[in-house]
């Protein structure tokens, strides 16, 4: 049995189920009408890289260490003197491993010999292992992408989709994770809907083709579970917001990636992902993160100036690990709670998540409440970064149109992701076999896999198996199990159907 996993970067669902219905992916279309094609969410932020944690870990990004692309590194624990700022832009994304929670294991770690290709998490995947690392597909890389070279993407998608074939046909790996970048780049530069990104997605289209073919040449189709996702959507975004300057502005000292030397002793930063939605940290000479509550007398005026700027769709404030307010710009203001295995959505001046009041909701209930809005699964990807030790003492989820990063980006944007909007969070999942329970997040993917794989689930994650027939984490065989829990991770359940968004035939 072996397990493949194709990352199409960045692809809306419904851009993907256009481009198969239109014909132009037939590979694709054939999965889907063999198995099927659900919509589910992706995590908050929707970048990728911590948007692949819930693949490889089956957990939310912000609680392993991830809370954003960019972060600060309040506790000095990770990252260097003065700056003490983590990019995964560049050179420190090799870092990524060493920030992970080093007690949640990857599907790398537990379903060996695996075989990644482009996958930024890879603790416990051997160099060997690892396509598309040399120091020249490097140099390769970085050149691409400091010229802003769009074609230049889809011709390294192209040879790693060649690799990835050719060595599943040759190592047969029992699990693969592949991540074509592609559809991003290239929605990024023209819009997601634009012929160059259905270009990138007949790229995906012709890799699935490829290792179907050697499969089913070989005898192995029947005992592989191809698999194609994303990790978060797209939409049109008009114009930029320097947030960095904005805060500069008010009379502080920002810093702000790239210019990580230029401000000394700083007291704000500003750390950017996606480029709609951001961190910012405040107070940055105290090495324990302080709550909202201890900060409101000094910075509300701050918040309040933030959450006036047109950009600024949504201003989360962390009151302490479990508890956190959330502000809509012109919508007034509400509490979200996380007690035990219970989520709890309290509007206090208004109803800035548009979910009315929800009281004590598992996991499952709390999605199944807001997947129809403008923020599906948002009162828990909400709870889990705010309460994040890594998050900033405000999180920023941008206006549709907007972002928070008008200068340094080598293609300049006219889509972007990160926030929490339903064009961003919602994610296609195409499987070569029916699921036998619903998917629902990203987070659903890992123990799926371990479940196809015959091994056995860990405890302490936020997703649960939409595999069955396989053993469960007690070893025994049968209907997936509700995931146990830790106090940092809430544990998701997947039964039941979520209306409006199950897009199989």
């Amino acid at each position: 049995m072996s397990v493949i996993i194709l990352v199409a970067d960045g692809a809306r669902p419904d851009t993907l189920a256009a481009a198969m219905d239109a014909g132009e992916l037939p590979a694709l279309a054939q999965i889907r009408d063999e198995g099927a094609f659900r919509t589910i969410t992706s995590a908050f932020p929707s970048v990728t890289g911590p948007a692949y944690a819930p693949f490889l870990m089956g957990r939310f990004p912000g609680p392993v260490g991830l809370p954003g692309l960019r972060w600060y590194d309040r506790a000095r624990l990770c990252t260097s003197f003065p700056h003490h700022t983590r990019s995964y832009v560049g050179s420190e994304m090799r870092k990524v491993d060493r920030d992970l929670d080093p007690t949640a294991p990857t599907l790398f770690e537990l379903a060996p010999p695996s075989l990644g290709a482009l996958n930024m998490i890879g603790r416990g995947l051997s160099a060997k292992r690892t396509l598309a690392r040399s120091a020249a597909f490097a140099v390769r890389v970085g050149y691409t992408h400091f010229r802003g070279d769009v074609r230049g993407w889809l011709a390294i998608d192209r040879d790693v989709g060649d690799q990835v074939a050719r060595r599943i046909r040759r190592d047969r790996p029992a699990f693969v994770f592949a991540a074509l970048t592609g559809i991003d780049k290239t929605s990024h530069a023209v819009g997601h809907d634009a012929p160059l990104v259905r270009e990138a997605m007949r790229i995906v289209n012709d890799t699935a083709a490829t290792i179907r073919a050697d499969a089913e040449r070989d005898g192995r189709w029947r005992d592989m579970h191809l698999w194609v996702v994303s990790d978060h959507g797209h939409s049109r975004v008009s114009r930029h917001e320097d947030l960095e300057r904005v805060v500069s502005s008010w009379g502080h000292r920002v810093v702000a990636h790239p210019w990580i030397y230029s401000v000394r002793e700083p007291d704000v930063a500003v750390m950017v992902s996606g480029n709609a939605m951001a961190h910012v940290y405040l107070e940055l000479e105290r090495r324990k993160r302080p709550w909202w509550p201890e900060l409101s007398g000094r910075w509300e005026e701050t918040a309040t100036r933030l959450l006036g700027r047109e950009s600024v769709d949504l201003l989360v404030l962390a009151h302490s690990p479990d508890r956190c307010e959330v502000r809509g710009r012109g919508r007034g203001a509400a509490i979200i709670e996380r007690r035990g295995e219970r989520y709890s959505y309290s509007p206090t001046s208004g109803d800035p998540l548009g979910a009315g009041e929800l009281t004590a909701l598992t996991s499952q209930e709390a999605y199944d409440a807001t997947i129809g809005g403008d923020y599906p699964d948002g009162i828990v990807q909400l709870a889990h970064l705010a309460g994040a030790g890594r998050s900033g003492e405000m999180i920023l989820s941008a206006s549709r149109d907007w972002d928070f990063r008008a200068r340094y980006e080598p293609i300049p944007h006219v889509s972007s992701h990160g926030a929490l909007h339903r064009e961003h969070m919602l994610v296609p999942l195409l499987v070569n076999r029916p699921p036998g329970g619903t998917p629902r997040r990203t987070a659903d993917v890992m123990p799926s896999a371990l479940t196809a794989l015959g091994l056995s689930v860990p405890p302490g994650l936020d997703g649960r198996s939409f595999v069955r027939g396989g053993p469960d984490r007690d070893g025994s065989r049968g209907a997936p199990r509700p995931a146990s829990r830790s106090r940092s991770i809430g544990a998701a359940t997947t039964s039941g159907d979520h209306p409006g968004v199950r897009t199989d035939r």
